[in-house]
């Protein structure tokens, strides 16, 4: 195995918008390192249809996202959620896994990776066939009742709104969700025709549902927490796969990696938070480099 030396900004190897040649290093990253760590986010998931949240510099498109507090709190910002997200949901219902998820699935497979760290809650690794897998933020196809704790399929409440709200559903001719939908299930929409918008309940209990993901503000359930960093300590290298790493929760495990001196990669297009922490940075598509290691 080849000994890590933490890089500076001027000594990381970048490989540009050639994929062949990036696909090889990336390459000899897993053939050097026998229990690689891939964390990946929502830059993987974007062939597949699903926008992103960053641009290249990592600065956040869109509004500001809801924080979690406040949708517990107020029923008005919990009826701008939902109406956004009955618009918005039909783009991830309806996305399928691309050949980046695909290929990391075939990896883990072959005993290439270790595991799967995702920031992305739109389910398509676990479609793509990858089985050791931590959704970091949780699962946008699951709707969780905050009185009695049950799960529910998020199709159904997708039925169930379209149902109560039928003069609400923005589509076009064709029958196309027109607003922009976003990465988190919910879409670019005005609210100010949504008033009288009726908010879904737990058919189990009446109680207040919310999306079973981990909202801004919100903390990621400990035993989460605390099976991600055991796969972050049995990892001798990072992988990062389609990340910004804007996010703590995600730069957290490229910061630990750099403080045990394991390797870190990323297959990006545009900086990350972990720019200085890389040893190796392939500034190209997932999907093209991905398949190729396959």
């Amino acid at each position: 195995m080849c000994a890590f030396v933490r890089p500076d900004p001027d000594s990381a190897v970048t490989f540009g918008d050639e994929p062949e040649s990036a696909s090889r290093s990336s390459a000899d990253f897993l053939h050097q390192h026998q229990r690689v760590l891939v964390l990946t986010g929502a830059g993987l998931s974007t062939a597949s249809g699903i926008p992103d949240y960053r641009d290249k510099d990592g600065v956040r498109r869109g509004r500001n996202p809801i924080q979690g507090p406040d949708f517990r709190k107020s029923e008005a910002v919990r009826r701008r959620y939902w109406a956004r997200s009955m618009a918005g949901y039909p783009t991830l219902a309806g996305a399928a896994p691309n050949a980046g998820h695909r290929a990391l699935a075939a990896l883990e497979a072959a005993g290439r990776i270790h595991a799967i760290i995702t920031q992305n809650v739109d389910g398509l690794h676990t479609a793509a066939g990858s089985r050791k897998l931590i959704e970091l933020h949780g699962n946008i196809h699951g709707v969780l009742c905050l009185d009695c704790r049950r799960v529910h399929p998020r199709s159904e409440i997708q039925h169930w709104l379209v149902e109560a709200n039928p003069s609400l559903v923005p589509t076009g001719p064709a029958g196309e969700v027109v607003p922009e939908a976003r990465p988190d299930g919910d879409a670019e929409v005005e609210l100010d025709e949504f008033q009288d918008f009726r908010l879904p309940y737990c058919g189990a209990c009446g109680g207040t549902l919310q999306p079973d993901v981990i909202f801004f503000g919100d903390n990621i359930p400990p035993q989460r927490t605390a099976d991600a960093l055991q796969l972050a300590d049995q990892a001798d290298a990072v992988l990062v796969v389609g990340s910004s790493l804007m996010v703590f929760s995600g730069y957290r495990f490229a910061k630990l990696a750099a403080q045990t001196n394991k390797p870190i990669a990323a297959i990006n297009l545009g900086k990350t938070r972990a720019d200085d922490l890389i040893g190796l940075k392939v500034e190209a598509s997932a999907v093209e480099v991905l398949p190729l290691l396959v």
